[in-house]
C-alpha cells in the first residue's frame, strides 16, 4: 500500500513537472518571427556598413511587417506570452532603434560633428522609452490610439528619408536638416501626442466595391513615384499627433487616466 502511494505521488510529481516545462517553453511561429524581425535589424546595419543605404532601409521594411506578424499570429494562436512581450520589445529596439539610428548617422549625420551623434543616440534611447512606457500602460489607455509616435513608424521615417535622398547631393543644409528632423522625431516618439492605432479596422467587413477601387489606385499611384509617397505618408503620420493636438486642443493629449483615479473619465 505505501509503495503504491509512493509511485502515485511520483506520478503526480513528473505531470506538474512536465505542465511546469510547458509554461517555460516558448511558442516557436511567433517566436520565429520575432527572430526574423531582428535579424532584418541586424542585416540593415550589415548592409549600412557597406553603404547599401536604400537595402538597408528595405530590410527595416521587411522588419516592420514581421512585427506586425508575429503580434497578430500570436493572438490568433492564442500564444501571448510574457516572455514573447519581451522578446518583441528587445527585438524593436534593434531593429527600429539601433539600426535606422546608425544607418542615418552613417548616410548624413557623420561629418556634422558631436551634436549630430547625439541626435542619433537620442533617437535610440527615446525609442527604448517608447517601447517600456507602451508595455507598462497596455491595457490602461484607449486602444484607438498610441500614446507618442510608434517607434516602427519613427524607423520608417527614416527609412523612407534614406531611400527619398538616396541620389540627392547631401549638402550640409541637408544634413542639418536631417539632423534637426532626427531630434524632432526622437522627441515625438516620448511625447503624449495621440497617434491612431489603426486597431479598430475591422478588414474582414463587407465593404462597397469602390473600397477596392480606391486602394487599388492608391497603390499604382505610390507604385509611380515610390520614394517620395513613402515619405509623404510616415511624415504626415508622424506629424498627424501634432496637428490633431493643435486642431482640437489640449484635452486630446493625456490618453489614459490614472489608475489610482477610477472616477475619472477618459478623453
Amino acid at each position: 500500500m505505501i509503495r503504491r502511494h509512493g509511485r502515485q505521488r511520483l506520478r503526480h510529481r513528473s505531470w506538474r513537472a512536465l505542465r511546469e516545462r510547458r509554461r517555460r517553453g516558448i511558442f516557436l511561429l511567433p517566436a520565429l518571427l520575432t527572430t526574423g524581425n531582428l535579424f532584418c535589424g541586424f542585416f540593415a546595419m550589415v548592409l549600412t556598413t557597406r553603404q547599401r543605404y536604400t537595402e538597408a532601409a528595405l530590410a527595416l521594411f521587411v522588419a516592420m511587417v514581421m512585427d506586425m506578424l508575429d503580434g497578430r499570429v500570436a493572438r490568433l494562436m492564442k500564444a501571448t506570452s510574457q516572455f514573447g512581450v519581451e522578446f518583441d520589445s528587445l527585438a524593436d529596439v534593434v531593429s527600429f532603434g539601433v539600426a535606422p539610428a546608425f544607418m542615418l548617422y552613417a548616410f548624413a549625420l557623420s561629418t556634422l560633428g558631436r551634436a549630430a551623434w547625439f541626435g542619433a543616440f537620442l533617437f535610440v534611447v527615446c525609442g527604448a522609452l517608447r517601447l517600456a512606457r507602451f508595455n507598462v500602460i497596455t491595457g490602461a489607455s484607449d486602444r484607438r490610439w498610441f500614446v507618442g509616435l510608434p517607434i516602427p513608424a519613427a524607423a520608417a521615417v527614416v527609412a523612407s528619408a534614406v531611400i527619398l535622398l538616396q541620389d540627392e547631393e547631401l549638402t550640409r543644409p541637408l544634413r542639418t536638416a536631417l539632423a534637426v528632423g532626427t531630434y524632432c522625431v526622437a522627441l515625438l516618439m516620448v511625447s503624449t501626442f495621440r497617434y491612431w492605432s489603426f486597431k479598430e479596422v475591422d478588414f474582414a467587413r463587407r465593404r462597397p466595391v469602390q473600397t477596392l477601387l480606391v486602394l487599388v489606385l492608391t497603390a499604382m499611384l505610390v507604385a509611380t513615384k515610390h520614394d517620395v509617397f513613402l515619405f509623404l505618408v510616415f511624415a504626415g503620420y508622424a506629424l498627424s499627433g501634432p496637428v490633431v493636438w493643435v486642431l482640437r486642443g489640449r484635452q486630446l493629449a493625456p490618453a489614459h487616466a490614472p489608475a489610482e483615479a477610477p472616477g475619472k473619465e477618459q478623453p
